[in-house]
């Protein structure tokens, strides 16, 4: 099972077998099924069913040669779904997103095949073998750096959210996503379509395709009992119109046993007729997707089919699992193509779409945006009438929508319960019953499902496919939208194009909260931004006043690759900055609110807005007992990092300003230093990391049931006492 050098085309260095001229070659293999200048395939063609055939066949030859290669990776899941891909390709539908992270062979396998990967200098399967799995290659999930892949793929239940992203931003393209059954028990997965399908009835242009094979991970999957009615059924009661399911059993001239069976075993006319129908199935869901109907297309193949084992077996490669594995073996043998069917698959997949999805797909190309002109920022007066910074910044927001149409705010608990109702005023509500009253309108650009994932996925997954949004959450309850926004942020760190910031605006802190209780006090949240802002894109800022929320979120709109984090209250506090200040303090980290001199100088480190309230009637203590006071406000702590503390310089668009050590004494130095949060005190880091004086850290410790936002820091010491004790056991 080898050819000669003369004989196999270049790509193939590194194929160890190839198998003899297949079947059916010389009827329906001889010329490419697309033909030059062609994007896809007419779907009737017996020859374009055939050659979809060798497609899939080449597909799980390459994941198994290597994955084999470093006896690591996931085999089983690609495989049984090979054909459904293949169809959908041969169709010309390259915009493919995944939630199943452990499909990344056949990704990285399709992007080979097109010529997607010489763009990063794969241009062999011996290349394809060397640079899987290896840093500065193929990682063992999808990412945000592999050309022609449009999003990252890791934890399930995330795919949809990037297929219907791209369809609200690029109407007339189809986004297909597959789902894995072990997947489909994420709970997000089918509300998320199923808002968003109510929400935008009219954009219907992707297409879930699950991959129904009978197995998860390590086990049977939770709906492999399920009959093909009851499993059609469960898709029609969510809201789809349109179920198409193809079942390989249907076809299986072998006896398999059981409900999911293996194509691969079909005699060659039986092969040939599945793949008839996966093509016509392929071809009816696109044409239904794209002319206006909620779409599913299911596949129901044994997983593992074509390679080294089958079912849960089949999930992942163990140590043992290397190349003269017997088992890897006899799977690359049994789908091992010759060289004239290797580049007939190529031929066929370099022209499908219009050329190699490196070149072709919407995430390929810097998406453009309408200009947004100079914000109407309104500065006020420092000692003025106390504001909300979160109705201030909502006024900038219904500016953005109403200048790119766009654009979406998301938002689960209410914006107005975040003192925000002129944003939902300015831009309404998303909701198929229009209502005056509750600025309820069906074109609104205010998206919000009771689900802090769906908003998370929506928002992130729109910047990652180059359009501005905003996420709105009550800083409490951000926790469960939060693994979506970060698999975005760490993508975004990997692009190779520039696109929007993913920006949140997180309000109701939990010293706003105290007569909820602790459920609504979770400002532990924080310590996730903090934690990431060592990745060098992520951007937690604290602006501590309304002045100063105008300023950090126009600066947040004009970035890109970033995730920025913009944490207010939404009740009255004084105007403390200016504009110029703040600006000052985004680009140093901080700035000075308050200095006096005395016998020694305290320096308070402050995060935060409500938190400042304690901190000045400390400072009158202090300095009418002699002490020197400085008030300074962390508004952009990543800032206040040393270099070498944030992976910055490995980012896309990378950002590499940090307040050098003069910069940071004229802050922080003193006699003593306390950093005050209220939230935990991670956020404080890199100033307690870099400074050298005597210091300590006021922060949150718990929740509880108060009556106000000051009995709920004195629980927690933060108060003017707890201040004036400390600073002068510092101090001396």
């Amino acid at each position: 099972m080898t050819a000669t050098s003369a004989s196999m085309p270049a790509f193939c260095e590194g194929i160890q077998y190839f198998g003899q001229q297949p079947q059916g070659f010389d009827q329906y293999g001889k010329t490419p099924a697309i033909a030059p200048g062609s994007k896809a395939v007419d779907s009737t063609d017996p020859a374009a069913a055939y050659q979809t055939l060798l497609y899939a066949d080449a597909l799980r030859y390459l994941i198994l040669q290597m994955t084999g290669s470093k006896a690591s990776g996931h085999p089983g899941g690609f495989a049984s779904q090979a054909e459904a891909y293949a169809a959908l390709v041969m169709l010309g539908h390259k915009n493919f997103v995944t939630e199943v992270g452990h499909h990344a062979p056949g990704f990285y396998s399709a992007m080979f095949l097109d010529k997607s990967l010489e763009d990063m200098g794969i241009q062999t399967v011996q290349n394809l073998r060397d640079r899987f799995r290896e840093r500065h290659g193929l990682l063992g999930h999808l990412s945000g750096q592999i050309p022609g892949l449009l999003a990252p793929a890791g934890p399930l239940g995330q795919g949809q959210h990037f297929a219907m992203a791209g369809a609200f931003l690029h109407p007339g393209v189809l986004f297909p996503c597959t789902i894995g059954d072990g997947g489909l028990g994420e709970p997000y997965i089918m509300s998320a379509i199923a808002h968003f399908n109510t929400a935008y009835p009219t954009v219907t242009n992707f297409l879930p395709i699950l991959v129904w094979n009978g197995y998860s991970q390590e086990h049977h999957s939770m709906v492999s009992l399920k009959s093909n009615q009851a499993m059609t059924d469960y898709w029609a009661a969510h809201g789809f119109a349109e179920v198409i399911l193809v079942d390989a059993k249907d076809f299986d001239d072998q006896n398999q046993p059981g409900d999911y069976v293996d194509s691969t075993l079909f005699s060659f006319e039986q092969r040939l007729a599945f793949g008839q129908a996966i093509l016509a199935a392929a071809d009816k869901a696109a044409q239904s997707a794209l002319g206006g109907k909620l779409t599913v297309l299911i596949i129901k193949q044994l997983k593992g089919a074509g390679v080294h084992a089958r079912g849960a077996k089949s999930h992942n490669l163990y140590a043992h699992h290397t190349l003269d594995n017997p088992d890897i073996v006899a799977g690359m043998q049994s789908c091992a193509l010759s060289p004239e069917a290797w580049d007939l698959v190529r031929t066929n997949c370099e022209r499908a779409g219009g050329g190699p999805a490196s070149k072709t797909v919407v995430t390929e190309f810097v998406r453009p945006l309408p200009e947004l002109g100079q914000l109407p920022l309104e500065e006020y007066a420092i000692g003025g009438d106390a504001k909300v910074s979160t109705t201030v910044m909502g006024q900038l927001v219904g500016y953005v929508g109403q200048q790119d149409g766009a654009f979406v705010v998301t938002n689960a608990d209410g914006n107005e319960a975040s003192g925000m109702a002129n944003i939902n005023q300015t831009l309404k509500i998303i909701h198929p019953t229009e209502d005056p009253l509750y600025n309820q309108h069906p074109g609104g650009q205010v998206y919000e499902p009771l689900n802090e994932d769906a908003c998370a996925g929506l928002a992130a997954g729109l910047a990652l496919f180059g359009g501005r949004s905003l996420w709105c959450s009550y800083e409490s309850f951000a926790i469960n939208g939060l693994p979506i926004w970060q698999t975005v942020t760490q993508a975004m760190a990997e692009l190779r194009r520039p696109t929007p910031s993913t920006i949140t605006l997180f309000t109701a802190g939990a010293l706003e909260q105290g007569r909820n209780g602790w459920t609504h006090q979770r400002p532990e949240v924080e310590a996730y931004f903090a934690a990431m802002m060592r990745n060098g894109n992520v951007f937690p800022v604290f602006p501590p006043d309304a002045n100063s929320i105008q300023v950090c979120y126009d600066w947040a709109l004009g970035t890109s690759n970033k995730g920025i984090v913009i944490t207010a209250s939404k009740s009255p506090l004084p105007i403390r900055t200016t504009f110029s200040q703040t600006r000052e303090g985004l680009e140093k980290g901080g700035v000075v609110l308050h200095e006096s001199d005395g016998s020694k100088k305290v320096v308070f480190a402050v995060v935060g807005d409500m938190t400042l309230n304690p901190v000045y009637t400390a400072a009158q203590q202090l300095e009418a007992q002699g002490y020197g006071v400085r008030i300074v406000s962390v508004i952009n702590p990543r800032r206040l990092y040393r270099p070498t503390d944030v992976l910055w310089d490995t980012t896309s668009e990378p950002d590499g300003t940090f307040l050098d050590d003069a910069g940071f004494d004229a802050l922080f130095g003193g006699d003593a230093l306390i950093g005050v949060t209220g939230g935990p005190a991670n956020m404080l880091e890199p100033i307690m990391l870099r400074s050298g004086v005597k210091r300590d850290v006021v922060s949150w410790k718990r929740g509880e049931t108060t009556a106000s936002a000051g009995e709920l820091m004195a629980l927690n010491g933060i108060t003017a006492e707890t201040l004036v004790t400390r600073s002068i056991q510092l101090a001396g």
